[in-house]
């Protein structure tokens, strides 16, 4: 079932809402990794690196996330926002909640899933 335009603009909203936040941590993280040129203790220095490349690896899953987030907010532009890019059926509202960066209906998403499953076999 198409989304009504009500309904577009709530998850406009709440895609451009994360979009915000994910610039926003982004900008911390910036702003935090300092790089010290000289530890007391070589723990220190080894604890100091291993976070800064955790923190590395969030941000680069969601600078992905943000730029999944950019596409969807242009399908929402062209209408073309809750259509599966697999079959071309609707997307379930309730799947769009709980995951509006979707590009697949639950029937793709499974098929796909199930795919890679025996791929990796």
């Amino acid at each position: 079932m198409m989304l009504n335009k009500k309904k577009l603009e709530k998850f406009r909203n709440l895609l451009q809402q994360q979009l915000d936040e994910l610039s926003s941590n982004e900008n911390k993280t910036k702003e935090e990794i300092v790089v010290k040129d000289s530890f007391a203790d070589l723990t220190d220095r080894a604890s100091h690196e291993t976070d800064q490349q955790f923190e590395l690896r969030i941000r680069d899953r969601e600078r992905k996330l943000k730029n999944k987030i950019k596409k969807t907010l242009l399908k929402i532009d062209d209408n073309t926002f809750g259509i599966c890019e697999s079959c071309g059926d609707y997307i379930t509202e309730e799947r769009l909640l709980a995951r509006p960066v979707t590009d697949l209906c639950i029937n793709c998403k499974m098929d796909q899933e199930h795919e890679e499953k025996h791929y990796d076999d």
